[in-house]
């Protein structure tokens, strides 16, 4: 029987961990470097925080959630959620908590992977995959004299639950994705609140409301039509589409009837193609920068202070509490983890210039190792659950056919994995996501985080295995 461990308990490895085991896959084992199962969904527990994506399109198919009170599930709706999902499919017992993971080797004498904790201990398995995600590791900005500021300071990702902002002059830097949803709770309990714009969204109104009971059964019905929305918005995020320019003046339409003061709009206003980075969907957070106590800071922050925040035009915003909204290293991608392939082989010395991978999933030079939500598998729009559950479903197929042929190691070959990357790349060079900065690309200027495109050519690309893409010994 081959032993398989996954690293996370998110939802990409609980999607994994479903598929193996129901397909008679029975020795699974799960490692978390926390005490509690959930990934970036038990992490995030900043007020306000939630899913952009349809809460009916926003759950397993295996198990397709009637219970979501919103359109939009709120953090600890989408981690009950998954908790459940765990307990309900014999997944959390499988999961040893505490146990972060700093190393992983590939021993080619045996033909399995040794993985080593912070505690010093280690484990074996014959098949290893990554489920940490792209997100998973707080970034704060390299700005000058971070370390400097009299007051409290943290990310978004480590909320400080404990600190009353009553009468305290709060400074977010950040207006992203996160921030957009914690801004309105900031300036509803600070005595004045300063939102720090390194660049202008575009902003899409976001269809929110309560679902009532009645209608909860529906849910499953309503999910190929959030789906169907989901892929036209993804199409819109090639450059020059119809889809595009409507989204487009969508959004423009809901920053000028939202904001009232003609200079804070010019200021909100992106000066970038449409998606080159992230849309973000509220409701709220426009009506929060038209309020007397809140200040838009469009000046880049050339330093911290003691006192505050200064800016390119000498301005000192003195602030009690600093709040970073600056997301994640989202081109980390398995830095953290010291891993060994065939003969030495250090993956982050092959991914130096960007990671890659053939179908997102597996790497030349590293055998039976696997990575959910790995380079190119991230969404400009749609849910990422239905690209977790293809990529688990492919493994699966892996894993059939490796033990249905009592083959030891597969490893995706060279050639396969370089003429995917070059397809995926030349198609990611239509996108609007070379067309500024983001997230989505590596300093070398390649394009790692995003799939170019909906999800369904991504779930036909790996509904079957190509059994010719890999080496079987």
């Amino acid at each position: 029987m081959t032993s398989i461990g996954i690293i996370g308990s998110g939802f990409g490895a609980i999607a994994t961990a479903v598929e193996l085991r129901q397909h008679g896959h029975d020795d699974v084992r799960l490692w978390e470097r926390s005490a509690e199962l959930g990934g970036v969904w038990r992490d995030n527990t900043y007020p306000g925080a939630g899913c952009d994506v349809p809460s009916p399109l926003y759950s397993f198919s295996f198990n397709v959630n009637k219970d979501w009170s919103r359109r939009y599930a709120l953090q600890a709706e989408i981690l009950e959620y998954l908790r459940r999902t765990a307990d309900d499919f014999g997944i959390t017992p499988l999961v040893r908590f505490e146990h972060e993971i700093v190393s992983a080797h590939w021993i080619e004498t045996d033909r399995q992977w040794e993985v080593g904790f912070t505690s010093g201990g280690s484990d074996r398995v014959d098949v290893l995959i990554s489920a940490v995600g792209q997100l998973s590791r707080p970034k704060l900005p390299p700005i000058p004299g971070i370390d400097d500021f009299a007051g409290e300071q943290f990310h978004s990702a480590q909320w400080r639950h404990d600190l009353d902002l009553a009468g305290k002059r709060v400074a977010a830097v950040g207006v992203g994705a996160s921030a957009i949803q914690y801004a309105p709770h900031l300036a509803e309990h600070a005595e004045h609140l300063t939102l720090f714009q390194r660049s202008a969204n575009h902003v899409f109104p976001k269809p929110d409301s309560a679902i009532p009971r009645w209608w909860r059964q529906a849910i499953p019905y309503e999910r190929g039509l959030w789906w169907f929305f989901g892929e036209q918005f993804s199409r819109g995020l090639d450059l020059g589409t119809r889809t595009g320019r409507a989204i487009a003046k969508v959004c423009d339409w809901h920053l000028r009837r939202s904001v009232d003061d003609p200079q804070t709009r010019e200021a909100l206003t992106p000066d970038y193609p449409l998606g080159c980075k992230r849309i973000l969907f509220s409701n709220n957070f426009y009506p929060t920068v038209n309020r007397s106590d809140v200040t838009l800071v469009a000046d880049a922050i050339t330093r911290v202070t003691p006192e505050g925040l200064e800016t390119a035009d000498g301005t000192v915003h003195e602030a009690d509490v600093i709040v970073y909204g600056t997301g994640f290293d989202a081109q980390d991608f398995l830095d953290s983890i010291d891993i060994t392939g065939v003969g030495g082989r250090k993956l982050a010395a092959q991914w130096a210039d960007g990671a890659h991978a053939y179908l997102g999933m597996y790497v030349p030079g590293f055998p039976n190792l696997f990575v959910s939500y790995g380079p190119n598998t991230n969404l400009g729009g749609g849910s990422i659950i239905y690209m977790l559950e293809a990529q688990a479903r492919h493994m699966r197929q892996v894993l059939d056919r490796l033990e249905a042929g009592r083959w030891e190691t597969v490893e995706v070959t060279e050639e396969a994995e370089r003429e995917f990357d070059e397809r995926v790349q030349k198609r990611l060079g239509l996108s609007v996501w070379g067309q500024c900065d983001n997230w989505y690309r590596h300093p070398s200027g390649r394009i790692t985080s995003n799939w170019p495109g909906s999800t369904k050519p991504f779930e036909r690309a790996t509904r079957h295995l190509d059994p010719e893409a890999f080496a079987w010994v």
